[in-house]
């Protein structure tokens, strides 16, 4: 089963990671009115913007990332009737 899991996890997550990086965009753009988050190396952007940046991408992607492994993990189930255990 772990080799057919395996394969479908990896595409899953990077779909996740796709999704993840298209809600940030919209989010930031939203609160900030600009199309890119700054660089951490932008002198044009302050640190804590800089921080900012990063602390709501990182938390963007956990939550994404999470939500889309435990769906492919409980479709898994549903589909074939086995968990997967790590």
């Amino acid at each position: 089963m772990k080799l057919l899991y395996r394969p479908l996890s990896l595409l899953i997550s990077v779909l996740g990671g796709m999704m993840a990086g298209v809600l940030f965009k919209r989010l930031w753009r939203g609160v900030t009115g600009h199309d890119e988050a700054p660089e951490a190396t932008s002198p044009d952007h302050s640190t804590r913007e800089v921080l900012l940046a990063a602390l709501v991408h990182g938390a963007i992607f956990g939550v994404v990332k999470a939500g889309v492994d435990r769906a492919g993990a409980k479709g898994f189930k549903k589909v074939t009737g086995k968990e997967m255990d790590n």
